[in-house]
């Protein structure tokens, strides 16, 4: 089954700011969750609600919602920022 992926405007604009060639990586890492949203090395976060994969330094904050078939991604930023709450 594929997911539809669905992106916060957060994430949306983190997303823009990233650099080559972090941004291919991570547009593809992306692109591969549609495919399978329970990847190796993906984590349950503890403390809040999503899920977490790593690509080098950066992190890909998700939910996924199995009955709809969507990845909603939350956040995408390197690893020293993504974790701090936002308001």
């Amino acid at each position: 089954m594929i997911y539809a992926l669905s992106f916060s405007k957060q994430a949306f604009k983190e997303l823009e700011k990233i650099n080559e060639p972090f941004y291919s990586k991570l547009k593809q890492v992306i692109i591969n969750l549609s495919l399978n949203p329970r990847p190796q090395g993906y984590i349950k976060l503890k403390g809040r609600e999503g899920f977490r994969i790593r690509v080098g330094d950066y992190r890909i904050i998700y939910n996924i919602f199995d009955k709809l078939l969507v990845i909603d991604i939350i956040t995408v930023g390197n690893r020293r920022d993504v974790y701090e709450s936002r308001d």
